[in-house]
């Protein structure tokens, strides 16, 4: 079947209560089996809880901060032009194809079958790594709050925060496990709760920012001195601190990714990327830029090691301070809890079509619950054993976070790439009846965001000490860990599915839309004549 194939649906789809929601799920020849009960917010709590403001900005503005000045900030503005150009394709996309593990069945619908489990098993690798990266913020707030979270030694040993960032970490991910194996409601009622105090704490921080200002807007102009160790100047400052910048705006397609579980995807999954996206950058550029016009100083170390937490508690105070930081976890759980359900969905999109190992049972679907329960708990096991594999690795926060983003990265060039192909070929029809298009601009858009993804992989997996081996202990294959796991993951895997799993490849039988209309029952033959 083409791009542009449907099968004859009829004019309402397949029968069923969804029956126009359940169309596009019948071109993948899927039957849909998990409940819809996500509306419009739901969607748009999903793809904006994985993006987070507040917890992407809080997290690694440290690192930024320190490796760039105040003129980081100008990454901000350079990765959401960026980003906001693969997310129009992804809004193209999700109006064409709303289902479940929305990255592998894009690569795998616009692409091929191969290029489709790349993807999916990059992306899937990837949101099992963002779910460890994200979890280890708890140890960047928590103990801002209060000494007591800080349960191994008194954080200035060499192995304290590192092992105690795992143990609060761990935590965050049992949580996350129990909540998506429990069902979609239960994950959507805390996501929208948590979404919507993150919004507001968010719009209340730039509001009380503002009135502390004591500097201009012209801070962002500022370096202090960050390019001199570079031999490209601030030009190789600017590009290891963008990494900062980077880490926030992806995740998006969350929105698609629960196109199955959603009411009218086709329309309400495009706006919900392209709300989250727009709204991840004007709130976040503008906490980022407030912050560093209303910190008491910028000199001194503390920007630079405590981040915007530290920044929060001198500007608004103790009390005022830690109720921000508060907030701040919040909106740290439910991102956890966002990723960990997109990796669900992917999981269980890929064991459907029979492409991971003991898919049957990946790809079941709980009676009960009506969600694939299995998945939820092997992968937060995974995500725990990373934590577990680097819980003595002092530089655990920027590596662990820099390789889930060169993952996700590539993953979306295998989205965007085959379709710019298929643009190419004249290949690629985008929805019809007034759902999301790009219409014209659908070519320049696309290889912008070829382009840019491209080029910040690039930037995001060179082998940089300031990156991956800023600290003692120096060691080559630390410093090349990025490019030596990604390989390994992308490599190895890629060896498994060509050799093992391409061969097993095909819609399960239990998953399988029956098309075939019911054949007549032959009557019973008439009783012989003696």
């Amino acid at each position: 079947m083409t791009t542009t194939d449907r099968p004859p649906t009829g004019p309402q789809g397949p029968r069923g209560t969804h029956g126009q929601d359940d169309a596009e799920l019948a071109e993948f020849g899927y039957k849909p089996e998990l409940k819809r009960t996500l509306g419009n917010f739901h969607t748009f709590a999903a793809g904006i809880s994985y993006i987070s403001i507040l917890t992407g900005t809080f997290q690694l503005f440290y690192f930024g901060y320190g490796s760039g000045g105040p003129a980081y900030w100008w990454s901000w503005p350079m990765v959401f032009v960026g980003q906001f150009m693969v997310a129009l394709c992804f809004a193209e996309l999700a109006a064409r194809y709303p289902v479940a593990g929305s990255v592998y069945n894009w690569a795998k619908r616009i692409g091929n079958p191969h290029l489709g489990w790349l993807a999916g098993w990059m992306m899937l690798i990837a949101s099992i790594v963002s779910i460890s990266a994200v979890a280890l913020a708890y140890q960047l707030t928590l103990p801002q709050i209060s000494d007591t979270f800080q349960i191994v030694g008194d954080g200035t040993g060499t192995y304290d925060v590192a092992t105690n960032a795992v143990i609060l970490a761990a935590v965050l991910i049992l949580f996350t496990t129990l909540v998506n194996a429990f069902g979609v409601k239960l994950m959507a009622r805390i996501n929208t709760a948590g979404v919507f105090i993150e919004l507001i704490a968010a719009v209340v921080l730039i509001v009380m920012l503002a009135v502390h200002i004591t500097r201009g807007p012209q801070v962002v102009l500022e370096t202090e001195g960050t390019g001199s160790g570079f031999a490209s100047g601030y030009l190789g400052a600017f590009l290891v601190a963008s990494l900062a910048s980077a880490y926030v705006m992806y995740g998006f397609d969350t929105a698609a990714s629960l196109g199955e579980e959603s009411l009218d995807p086709s329309r309400n999954a495009p706006r919900a990327i392209i709300r989250a996206i727009v709204a991840s950058f004007v709130l976040g550029g503008l906490i980022l830029l407030l912050a560093l016009m209303s910190v008491s100083t910028l000199k001194g170390d503390r920007l630079s090691t405590d981040g915007l937490q530290y920044v929060v508690l001198d500007v608004l105070g103790p009390t005022a301070g830690k109720a921000m930081l508060w907030c701040v976890l919040v909106a740290v759980t439910v991102c956890a809890l966002a990723v960990h359900t997109a990796a669900i969905r992917l999981a269980f999109a890929m064991a459907r079509d029979n492409n991971l190992p003991a898919a049957s049972l990946i790809a079941r679907v709980s009676p009960r619950f009506q969600t694939p329960v299995l998945p939820a708990v092997i992968i937060g096991i995974l995500a725990l054993a990373i934590l577990v594999v680097n819980i003595r690795q002092p530089q655990i926060f920027t590596v662990v976070t820099s390789i889930g983003i060169i993952m996700i990265y590539l993953a979306y060039l295998g989205v965007t790439a085959p379709m710019l192909v298929a643009r190419l070929r004249g290949r690629w029809q985008p929805a019809d009846n007034g759902r999301f298009s790009l219409g014209r601009w659908g070519l320049p858009v696309n290889i912008v965001a070829v382009l840019w993804g491209a080029a910040m992989t690039l930037n995001l997996i060179w082998p940089r000490a300031a990156v991956y081996n800023a600290t003692a202990p120096y060691h080559w294959y630390l410093r090349w860990g990025a490019v030596l796991f990604v390989a390994v993951i992308a490599g190895g895997g890629f060896a498994y599915y060509w050799f093992v799993q391409r061969h097993r490849t095909g819609v399960l039988a239990e998953h399988r839309l029956d098309t075939d209309p019911p054949q007549p029952t032959a009557p019973l033959a008439a009783p012989a004549a003696d």
